[in-house]
């Protein structure tokens, strides 16, 4: 029975499915899958970077720097490389099954069915989640942009219902306690969203309506073809890397070298307090990984796309950082809008303007690529029974996952409307890792079958028997003190609760670096599985069981649907 769980659906099935079609699910009658094959190497790159410059570098990387000081940039670079690792599997699994469905299908060839399952709907939470805060954000930059053109939306038409009541019933504490001196300017626009909503009783009509909007223009668009799509995105990221270079060039002739000093004022601990944060503006490069199908040569071009886009955006994370530390002191930055902020902050309030309305294009851009990311992912569980033949349904005239596509605008555009997700980045960054670290296990294990036909793209193989036992032993001499504290309980569980992640980290290290010697791995598929699993250790606790409430409710939809209608699981039942 446990086999069945973890049965594999074999390469040469996914990519004949792709060749012949599915006819009752989404095929076209012309023997076809129906998606178009229109992009090309510079489309692919240009949506990676579309995904990955948005609400993290106009955003988060703020509050990084808030914490890291000028040393975030070691944090860049640690993250560039963790990702890195993981999109060379990536690229290998781009090249060797060409198909969509991003690491869900490579689980499905590597790891099996429910494994499959899992990080399917993990992806699903990734992006959804994801997209709600891109577009929540989207729309406060959009407000304040309107808000230059002298044209105002009342504020229970742009923020959630949550915030705006506690902010009412903050600002009631404050003022009873004679503290109102700590109400701050957004605790008072919230508050006059609560006052000033219409509504029946103690209800009242409070709802971001801009991020609404977003969600269902993104959605149309993505809807109506992957071709619209690559137009739009080429264009929104062309405008958006013009603007980031040139805030670069302009920012460099206001540093002040002192405020680079010291350069990792809260040690290295501060500097990792800001890895969700960092690894949050990494988010993306993957979702192009779900459009296979529709690219010209993707043995060739995924590979490229994914590569180019995050070292082009690695190089410009930490130029921004930089120059953002340069400019203002550290302890400035845990604001909203880094960069706006930092250029108002000396003077210069026109080119604040401007990144404003940077901002706008490229929190767009990002929701573009993911909501065109998660309709293929419910696609691709479609067609194998593990939910509704409805989601893999081709459009006959754009040839897009339609109706996989409005679930998709749905299921971000409500939540979006009322939810308060201030802790979303953890989330989503928790999500996104644990897809990594299956991923870069996977390559693990597709390297052990024989049969699997090579594709264009190939990971060197580098002998780890020696290093990673190596490094494993080097990092427990460099960080004795800290790995051996984790074993004392000072009594405070709210605390200590946060270190219990490192120990399945340390079970973890040691596995692999058994395996490694014994079975001589290959090194940069370990590396990134470490150093993913890693940055998941550094999440906390809290985030740790969101998540694993969030996979436990998959695993109810699996075994209640997708188990008993698995198309692998019927075509086995009847060759047994």
């Amino acid at each position: 029975m446990l086999k069945n769980y973890f049965r594999k659906k074999p390469l040469s099935n996914i990519l004949s499915d792709v060749e012949s079609g599915y006819s009752d699910g989404e095929g076209n009658g012309s023997g076809l899958s129906g998606l178009k094959k229109v992009l090309g190497v510079r489309d692919l790159t240009f949506m990676g970077i579309a995904a990955v410059i948005g609400a993290g570098i106009f955003s988060t990387i703020g509050e990084a720097a808030f914490h890291g000081g000028p040393g975030v940039t070691i944090l860049f670079v640690l993250t560039a490389v963790t990702c890195g690792f993981s999109a060379l599997c990536y690229a290998e699994f781009a090249a060797r099954i060409p198909v969509s469905g991003s690491a869900y299908t490579y689980a499905y060839a590597s790891f099996g069915e429910l494994i499959a399952w899992i990080i399917g709907w993990d992806l699903l939470m990734e992006y959804a989640i994801g997209n709600i805060a891109v577009a929540i954000s989207w729309s406060q930059y959009f407000t304040n942009l309107l808000e230059g053109f002298q044209i105002h939306i009342p504020e229970y038409l742009t923020m959630d219902y949550l915030s705006a009541f506690r902010a009412h019933e903050k600002i009631r504490q404050l003022t009873a306690a004679g503290n109102i001196s700590e109400i701050t300017s957004q605790l008072q626009r919230q508050a006059i969203a609560w006052t000033s909503a219409p509504g029946i009783g103690h209800f009242k009509l409070i709802a971001d309506i801009p991020a609404l909007a977003i969600v269902i223009a993104i959605t149309y668009l993505v809807y109506v073809g992957i071709r619209e799509t690559k137009r739009a995105t080429n264009a929104m990221v062309i405008l958006k890397i013009g603007i980031v270079i040139a805030v670069i060039v302009l920012g460099c002739f206001y540093i002040t070298p002192e405020n680079w000093t010291p350069f990792m004022p809260n040690g290295f601990r501060g500097v990792m307090r800001g890895v969700s944060g960092v690894f949050f503006a990494y988010i993306g490069f993957d979702a192009i990984s779900t459009t296979a199908e529709e690219c010209k040569n993707p043995q060739r071009d995924l590979p490229k796309g994914m590569i180019y886009s995050l070292v082009i955006c690695t190089v410009l994370y930490i130029l921004i950082a930089l120059v953002l530390t340069g400019m203002v002191n550290y302890k400035e930055l845990a604001v909203g809008d880094p960069l706006a902020f930092v250029f108002a902050r000396v003077g210069l309030h026109q080119i604040s303007y401007i990144i404003s309305v940077s901002a706008v294009i490229a929190t767009a851009s990002v929701l573009l690529i993911f909501q065109m990311g998660q309709p293929r992912i419910w696609m691709s569980m479609s067609r194998d029974g593990l939910l509704p033949k409805a989601f893999s349904k081709i459009h006959p005239k754009y040839k897009t996952p339609g109706f996989s596509t409005i679930v998709t605008g749905i299921v971000v555009a409500l939540p979006a409307l009322f939810m308060n997700l201030t802790e979303v980045t953890d989330l989503t960054s928790i999500g996104t890792l644990f897809a990594f670290v299956l991923v870069c296990g996977g390559v693990l294990v597709l390297d052990k079958d024989e049969q699997l036909q090579k594709g264009r793209f190939r990971i060197p193989y580098i002998n780890s028997r020696y290093i990673i036992p190596g490094l494993f032993i080097g990092a427990l001499i460099v960080f004795w003190q800290p790995v051996s504290g984790l074993f004392t309980y000072s009594g405070d569980w709210h605390t200590y609760k946060d270190t219990l992640p490192y120990f399945l980290f340390i079970l973890v290290s040691i596995v692999i670096t058994v395996l490694c010697f014994i079975k001589r791995l290959s090194l940069i598929p370990v590396m990134g599985l470490l150093s993913c699993f890693y940055l998941m250790t550094e999440l906390g606790y809290t985030n740790w069981l969101r998540f694993l409430i969030w996979l436990g409710l998959g695993l109810l939809v699996y075994f209640g649907y997708g188990y008993r209608n698995s198309k692998l699981g019927k075509t086995l039942k009847r060759l047994s």
